[in-house]
C-alpha cells in the first residue's frame, strides 16, 4: 500500500524521513483532496490526513480510472508549496489541472453501480 503522503513527497522530491516540511505538504495535500471530494471522489463525508499512515486505498482509489487523483493532487501541491518561477510553467500546470478535473469528475460520474443503478462515490 502507498501513502499519500511519502508518494506526494517522492514526487516533489523530498526525501520520506526529512519531515521539515511535513505539515506544510499536509496542509496542500488536505486541500486537493477536498476538492477532489467535491468532484465526486472519495467519501462525501470528506478525507484528510495527519501523517504518512494515510494510504491512497483509504482515499477509496478503488477505480484504475482514477489513478489521475494521484497526478492531480501532486500538482495542485506543487503549485501550493513550490510553485515554478516560470509563469508558463505554471500556466501549463493549471491547464494540466484543468484537464485532469474535468477527466476526473466525468470518470467519478461514470463509476455506476450496476446492481442499483446509482452512481458510487469511489
Amino acid at each position: 500500500m502507498e501513502s499519500i503522503l511519502t508518494s506526494i513527497k517522492k514526487m516533489l522530491g523530498i526525501e520520506e524521513d526529512y519531515t521539515h516540511f511535513d505539515v506544510d505538504i499536509i496542509m496542500h495535500i488536505n486541500s486537493a483532496l477536498s476538492i477532489l471530494t467535491q468532484l465526486g471522489v472519495g467519501s462525501q463525508e470528506g478525507f484528510s490526513i495527519h501523517d504518512e499512515t494515510a494510504l491512497w486505498a483509504d482515499f477509496a482509489l478503488t477505480d484504475s480510472k482514477l489513478d489521475s487523483i494521484k497526478s492531480y493532487t501532486y500538482m495542485k501541491v506543487k503549485l501550493f508549496f513550490d510553485p515554478p518561477q516560470s509563469s508558463a510553467v505554471i500556466e501549463s500546470i493549471n491547464r494540466s489541472i484543468s484537464e485532469l478535473e474535468w477527466r476526473i469528475q466525468v470518470a467519478a460520474e461514470s463509476t455506476v453501480n450496476k446492481s442499483k443503478g446509482e452512481i458510487l462515490n469511489v
